[in-house]
């Protein structure tokens, strides 16, 4: 019988190629996972005073589409405790596409939890994170050329809207996404 006797250097080369093909590996996983991601074309985020949406705090998201040939897709944006005490958050959208004079206006209920209270966005403690995406129907298209703005107001029954700590606008290319 043989006996193989590993002379120290010959085991952290061993060692050695062993991470070089986990780490690789993992590059590989990751730039894979990127790949899926959608890159949004804007996005930014407004924090509520004292986690309290107000009637008078409207805020204003403008942000500039090039790309006439993209399919662009709006997302709205809520950070709330699990303190927030409704199942849904009726908002006002009010739209201002390049070359309006006069803006448009939707009422858009976004749903936040299911009819048992589970909530549908993604949580981490007692923090939870909606992002839903918004369909204005025929009568916003995001598909010009220009500088688009967009004012967002809660139409709850109640001001101000209790445990709404952040909300916000993403914009997403979804043509983009799709090439991937």
């Amino acid at each position: 019988m043989h006996s193989v006797i590993f002379s120290g250097n010959c085991r952290y080369k061993l060692i050695f190629a062993s991470m070089s093909r986990y780490l690789a590996l993992m590059m590989l996983l990751c730039g894979l996972a990127a790949c899926k991601m959608p890159v949004p074309q804007y996005q930014r985020i407004e924090t509520m005073p004292s986690n309290a949406w107000s009637y008078n705090n409207k805020p204003k998201f403008t942000f500039n589409i090039k790309d006439t040939t993209g399919r662009y897709v709006p997302y709205f944006i809520v950070r709330h405790t699990q303190g927030y005490p409704y199942c849904n958050m009726w908002v006002l959208f009010y739209i201002k596409t390049p070359g309006d004079t006069l803006g448009k206006r939707e009422r858009i209920n976004i749903t936040m939890a299911e009819s048992s209270g589970k909530w549908l966005g993604k949580g981490m403690g007692e923090i939870y994170e909606e992002r839903v995406k918004i369909n204005f129907g025929d009568s916003v298209k995001l598909n010009k050329a220009g500088t688009y703005e967009i004012v967002l107001e809660q139409n709850m029954r109640i001001d101000p809207l209790p445990e709404v700590m952040q909300i916000g606008l993403r914009v997403e290319d979804q043509s983009v996404h799709g090439k991937r």
